[in-house]
Order: structure tokens, then sequence, then C-alpha cells
């Protein structure tokens, strides 16, 4: 930070297993890519290539080389992932991300449906060359998992290797632990939470107010994802309270009465 401010929560700081940050580009070029991390220092933990734009991402493994170099994990989207699973070419999904210098992955069924048992087999046998990420939840809208399934499905697959499950949302942040108008499903993520650890969990939180209610139920090291490039700043101040929606959030009682005027001397 630019100045210590007093009364602000300690963020973790890189490298880190909680306190994540998952940012979201969904097709930026070089030199955005190389703004971004000006700005991103410790604050991105890992860097997802949305959906299917990788394939048409002009220079792609340049691009990866910058946020890796930068200590950011980079993977493509789940649904590329899917993309290539669909047409039966896992091997090569493996061969195109590995010639582009991609270590980690997402394992995802939002878009297609993949028997739970084969899903954790891939998990388990890509952790061993992969850091993997697993997303748990559809992407369709009006498709409901019953919380005893999400539970199951989160826990299976963090015991097959999953470095993190992530609770899906799109980038619309209207699908999965979030209701059509955008408000978090409360009771869906309590039921998770109580049989799943809230570090294990990556929350994709693309809208400002979903960044404001995790934080206020989580704390300021709550992992959060599908962050758009120009909102890593802003997700910063939110959560530490320098924003107006956390202002009060974190700051002892004494601090919330409001400010007491001081005399001021006449002859200053």
């Amino acid at each position: 930070m630019n100045f210590p401010l007093p009364h602000l929560p300690e963020r973790t700081r890189a490298p880190r297993s909680h306190g994540l940050t998952m940012v979201m580009d969904k097709g930026l070029s070089l030199r955005q890519a190389e703004d971004l991390i000006s700005i991103a220092e410790d604050r991105v933990d890992f860097l997802k290539l949305g959906f299917g734009t990788s394939l048409f991402t002009p220079n792609l493994k340049e691009k990866v080389k910058l946020y890796r170099d930068a200590g950011m994990d980079v993977y493509c989207g789940g649904t590329l992932f899917e993309a290539f699973l669909v047409r039966d070419a896992l091997d090569d999904y493996l061969k195109f991300i590995d010639a582009m210098g991609i270590s980690c992955l997402e394992i995802s069924d939002g878009s297609m449906v993949i028997d739970s048992d084969y899903k954790c087999e891939l998990i388990h046998r890509l952790s061993k060359e992969f850091k993997v990420l697993s997303e748990v939840g559809s992407k369709e809208e009006g498709i409901l998992i019953s919380p005893a399934k999400w539970i199951k499905m989160m826990r299976d697959e963090l015991d097959a290797g999953s470095f993190k499950v992530i609770a899906e949302a799109r980038e619309s942040g209207t699908v999965g632990i979030y209701r059509p108008n955008g408000s978090a499903h409360t009771q869906l993520i309590r039921k998770i939470l109580s049989q799943v650890k809230l570090e294990d969990i990556l929350w994709e939180a693309p809208k400002k107010p979903q960044q404001v209610w995790f934080i206020k139920q989580f704390g300021c090291n709550v992992n959060l994802g599908n962050i758009a490039p120009n909102d890593l700043i802003p997700l910063e101040c939110l959560s530490v309270g320098l924003r107006g929606d956390t202002f009060f959030h974190f700051l002892p009682e004494a601090l919330k009465q409001g400010v007491v005027p001081q005399e001021v001397d006449p002859e200053s």
C-alpha cells in the first residue's frame, strides 16, 4: 500500500492458499496484459483465459509467459476443456496447453454432462501433472442441484486431487450459486460450508454486490473469481473497507460512531 492506514484487515500475501483472486481474461492483447500485470503485483493468483478465447487470442504463448513470469497460475476456461472432451480429443487439449506453457487446468461439466466418477478419475489422473481446479454447478439457468449433491461433488473432487473447487456462476453471475437476479443462494452456500472448508472453495463473483456479500459474510480473505481486470483494484478496496459498501465493516466499534468535532485553534 502507498500509506499504512490503520484499522484495515490484513490480506494474505502471495504465494497463498486462501485469500485468492482469480481474474478473467476474455481476450486481452499483449499490451493490455502488460497493463494488468503492472497493477497486479501479488494480487492475482489465477488468470483464467475465459471460455474458448484461447483458440482465437493472438500471441497466446507470449501472453501466458508474461502472466506466469508475474507469478500467476494461468489456465483455460472449463468450456474449452469440455469442448475438447466432448469431441474425444482430451489428448489434443493436453498437447495444446502444454505447447502454450500452461501447467494449470480446469475440469468442469457446466456445459455438458460428465459422469461424476469419470470426472474424479480425470482429476486424479491429471493432478499428477497439472495443478487442477474443478468446477461444480451448471451454466444453464433453471438447472437446480441439491445442496447434498453440491457437497458430495465438492468433497469427492477435492479428495480426487483438486487444488480448489470452483462454485459456478458464469461471467453473468446469474446461475449456480446465484439466483437469476444475481443475488446469492444464501441457504445453499451455508449448507455447502457446513461440510466443505471455506478456504477450499473459489467463489465466482463477477458482480460488485456479490463480492460485497462474500466479503461481509466471510471476511477479506475469501477466495473470489471471475473478476474483471478493471475491477481488480476496486476489489482490493472492497476487501479492506475502502469503498462505501464495506466502509464500516472492519472498523472498531469506537470508530463507527462517526467523527467527533475537534476544537480548531483560531491562531493556527
